[in-house]
């Protein structure tokens, strides 16, 4: 049986990640109400959130885990600009490097970017990233609240990898081959700017954060 999300990567592809933009559906036009037929006593009703685009990661309504253990689903990021990478936390060279592309990523954004900013690191370790070995990470690697860590199931996984043009592979000793792509969201959960590879110039994707920001 198709899931939700299953279904919505199926239907997206990799079309995400083409970085035109989509006006958003203009909202409905208000009701012709008389003011007289309006109760005096009636609060002002308080508007929905607007729809998510054909274009946002937070169409995926999987549940993770981050590493409090508390079960939390990616919409919980609307709002803010979100950089996001897929790791695992054993790994030996590439992903702390990874990290630490996106640590000083950080430092360029202005403070008040930064305050807003959120971190967001996605294992794609489904056995061995139990909640209890993100945290591990988290207090060893020194990352503060501006950071998430999530693990998912390995439908989940797949799903944001393939969306994000992530690929990895296990082997044989339970390591992972994969690609180091960074993303910067909007506050929509649509990909702005993505950057490939290890220890470059990050000040492209800070300017993709800025702008996210406002």
């Amino acid at each position: 049986m198709k899931t939700k999300s299953t279904a919505f990567v199926l239907a997206l592809g990799f079309s995400v990640l083409v970085r035109a933009s989509v006006p958003a559906p203009a909202p409905p036009a208000p009701s012709c109400v008389p003011v007289a037929s309006k109760p005096a006593c009636c609060a002002e009703e308080i508007p929905a959130a607007a729809p998510l685009s054909a274009r946002s990661l937070y169409q995926l309504d999987a549940k993770w885990t981050n590493d409090a253990g508390t079960s939390v689903q990616l919409t919980a990021l609307r709002g803010r600009p979100v950089v996001l990478a897929m790791f695992f936390a054993q790994c030996g060279y590439a992903c702390p490097v990874l990290v630490s592309d996106m640590q000083r990523l950080r430092e360029q954004l202005p403070a008040e970017v930064r305050a807003r900013a959120q971190f967001v690191l996605v294992s794609f370790d489904v056995a061995r990233d139990t909640a209890a070995a993100l945290k591990s990470y988290r207090e060893n690697a020194g990352l503060d609240d501006a950071w998430t860590l999530l693990r998912g199931d390995e439908s989940a996984v797949q799903d944001l990898a393939m969306l994000l043009g992530v690929k990895f592979k296990r082997d044989a000793n339970g390591q992972f081959s994969h690609s180091n792509v960074i993303t910067v969201l909007n506050p929509e959960g649509e990909i702005s700017h993505q950057r490939n590879g290890l220890m470059g110039d990050m000040s492209e994707a800070a300017k993709a954060v800025a702008v996210a920001a406002k």
